[in-house]
């Protein structure tokens, strides 16, 4: 028997608003210091907090999405605690009556293939400001531009079994995110945070562990990479007791260990440079941090006619779009993932499909995939000069053999800073494709003159050499031949 990791994510997304989620102050990244403050966020007194409408859009946005319930009626909490970046003592969230409760998100698990993982909450809060421990030697300094951002947490279910599955959720979750509108997810900004829970337990056993709160992870690797380590440092922890107590039986070890409370509760902080865990403290229970019920903000009522509107207004998701391109355009799903990758390749994708003609699907792909998303360097959006028109006059130069497919590849990128038409730009680069018989059939004979031995072997049944010979030729006239034109002016001359 071997034991089986138990991995629940608790993700923190920063909404795509301009002001904060109870006042007015910019939710801008990246001003000077404690410059978008003002009495609320600084929670002096008598300052008053009024709900940002825009996130709370959002955030049913999100939960639509995510298959939630979203409730009518939801309440804002306090949730108390001390730190230097939290000026009011509290911060203001969700706590027994959260926006939104019972969703999900299908997700490809690299060992279980497909899986649902479930939602638990999705909850609406403002964010803390932030601690820098390195600015001044022995100080901490505190920027308290973020405190007040507005955030939803999404907490989901512990249906994660492995690292490399608490990613494919992460990714899958911060696709529908971007997808939405809802977040830029942007993990070096801080505007996606994640939390791991993670316990350990033999296999085969129902009952949880003793469960460990990872936190600072900031990349997909670190989270791997942290939740790997937690899993190590508890199950050496279950073997040492075992050890202690002369128990051998693993699932006795683990029942015994869980009774005595012999491996406690803890929040971890991780260390990406070493990629290990250390606790920092022990884990905090939700009596910790005194919940009770926000009085400066009445319940948060949301009508059905306002929530219907919400929902009218989502996009397909990128689940639903994968699917349809699989059946409409004939593409793997595979494919179907790299040109539903983002909301804007998919747009640019299904218009290019449209301008290539019926059937075109697969072709389409191929220039999307090969061509336009290697253009767009990593972006979420295609480069405004490569609109699915331009792409399809490239494509159609291609098709009447004006063009050979590499040479297009040269006209695509000079497009990018060219905004004359695609046959100007491949007249520029000297790319256009001779097509005249007879200056084809010397460099062909010129070819297979310089190439006495190798024509040799191909008469005597050496038939791959075409290509060689062929792309000799292609030299010879500095790659402005049409291939298929020389290809059968070899296989004509070297039959004779």
């Amino acid at each position: 028997m071997s034991w089986e990791t138990v991995i629940g994510l608790e993700v923190h997304v920063q909404l795509l608003t301009r002001s904060k989620m109870f006042c007015g102050c910019s939710a801008k990244y990246g001003d000077p210091p404690n410059t978008n403050v003002c009495p609320v966020c600084l929670g002096l007194p008598g300052a008053l907090p009024v709900p940002n409408e825009e996130a709370v859009r959002l955030a049913v946005r999100a939960a639509c999405a995510l298959g939630c319930t979203v409730h009518t009626r939801s309440v804002f909490a306090r949730k108390n605690y001390f730190y230097p970046d939290l000026p009011k003592g509290y911060q203001i969230s969700q706590y027994e009556e959260p926006l939104a409760t019972r969703g999900t998100l299908e997700i490809e698990s690299p060992d279980r293939g497909p899986l649902t993982v479930g939602i638990t909450r999705l909850h609406l809060e403002e964010d803390a400001g932030k601690s820098f421990h390195d600015r001044f030697p022995g100080l901490t300094a505190v920027d308290l531009n973020r405190s007040g951002v507005p955030l939803i947490e999404i907490v989901s279910e512990p249906d994660l079994r492995t690292p490399a599955e608490a990613r494919a959720y992460l990714t899958a979750l911060k696709q529908v995110l971007r997808w939405l509108g809802v977040s830029d997810c942007n993990m070096e900004e801080g505007s996606l945070r994640v939390d791991a829970n993670v316990s350990v337990r033999p296999i085969g056993e129902r009952r949880f562990g003793t469960r460990r709160e990872v936190k600072n992870m900031n990349s997909f690797s670190g989270l791997e990479r942290a939740i790997a380590h937690a899993t190590t440092r508890l199950v050496d922890e279950y073997r040492a007791y075992g050890d202690k107590k002369s128990i051998v039986v693993l699932g006795e070890m683990f029942r015994i260990a869980e009774e005595d409370k012999a491996i406690a509760q803890a929040t971890l902080t991780f260390d990406a440079a070493t990629a290990t865990t250390s606790v920092v403290r022990s884990k905090e229970e939700s009596h910790d941090y005194r919940y009770f019920p926000e009085p400066d903000l009445p319940p948060l009522v949301l009508s059905d006619a306002w929530l219907q509107g919400v929902r009218d207004g989502l996009p397909e998701l990128p689940a639903a779009r994968r699917r349809r391109f699989e059946l409409q355009y004939g593409l793997a799903p595979s494919e179907a993932a790299v040109v539903a990758a983002t909301a804007a390749i998919a747009d640019h994708f299904e218009r290019l499909a449209a301008l290539l003609g019926t059937g075109a699907g697969k072709d389409a792909w191929n220039w999307e995939a090969n061509d336009v998303v290697a253009l767009s360097e990593g972006s979420e959006a295609v480069p405004d000069a490569l609109p699915p028109e331009r792409i399809a006059e490239v494509v159609g130069l291609v098709r009447s053999n004006t063009l050979s497919r590499q040479a297009a590849k040269k006209v695509l990128a000079a497009m990018l800073t060219d905004p004359g038409p695609a046959r100007a730009i491949a007249d520029r680069l000297g790319l256009i494709q001779v097509q005249d018989a007879g200056a084809i059939e010397d460099w062909v004979r010129e070819v297979v003159a310089a190439h006495a031995a190798e024509v040799e072997r191909y008469r005597a049944g050496e038939t791959k050499l075409l290509g060689f010979l062929t792309g000799q030729a292609m030299k010879r006239s500095q790659g402005k031949a049409d291939p298929k034109a020389v290809t059968a002016a070899l296989a004509r001359i070297l039959g004779s």
